[in-house]
């Protein structure tokens, strides 16, 4: 199984996905390192990415979503905020093989987050093109970000438990 923990930039993808990783002993990775130089460089520049962008990133993590089926599975920080991109994140392996979880949180609060985040190369102002993006997941098991990491994780185990 791999889980893809999503959701729009600053929402904790990376904080919880690391702890979940540990939880289920399984390898941790983020979508941000499988970004073309071209994308990166956007987004540090303040330029929204479009699907013509995103596309060979999501078919490279596509094929190593495949990989890490075989491999035994993992746990993969993606914002995968449009249904097509996490259509095409299941494409090579199938829904039953991904598990998405949602982490869901109000513009104001993950806003005030991304303010205080330094060293990233996603600047706060992109949030709204985020929020613009997103499609709720109706497949995905939803966790608010309103509450600490440890209760955050303690429910993603609770419902992802109780869906496999």
């Amino acid at each position: 199984m791999v889980y893809v923990v999503m959701g729009v930039s600053g929402c904790g993808k990376t904080t919880i996905g690391k702890m979940l990783g540990e939880v289920k002993n399984l390898p941790f990775y983020d979508a941000d390192d499988f970004h073309p130089d071209e994308n990166v460089e956007k987004m540090r520049n303040g330029i929204p990415l479009d699907d013509q962008d995103r596309l060979p990133w999501l078919t490279i993590l596509a094929q190593n979503i495949s990989e890490w089926n075989r491999s035994g599975g993992a746990v993969l920080a993606c914002s995968a905020l449009k249904q097509n991109y996490r259509d095409i994140l299941t494409s090579t392996s199938g829904d039953r093989d991904v598990q998405f979880i949602y982490l869901k949180g109000s513009k104001e609060l993950i806003s005030g987050r991304l303010k205080k985040r330094s060293g990233h190369y996603m600047p706060a102002d992109l949030l709204d093109s985020q929020f613009n993006d997103l499609e709720e997941p109706e497949d995905a098991a939803t966790v608010s970000v309103s509450a600490d990491p440890g209760t955050i994780l303690k429910e993603i185990l609770n419902k992802t438990d109780r869906e496999a």
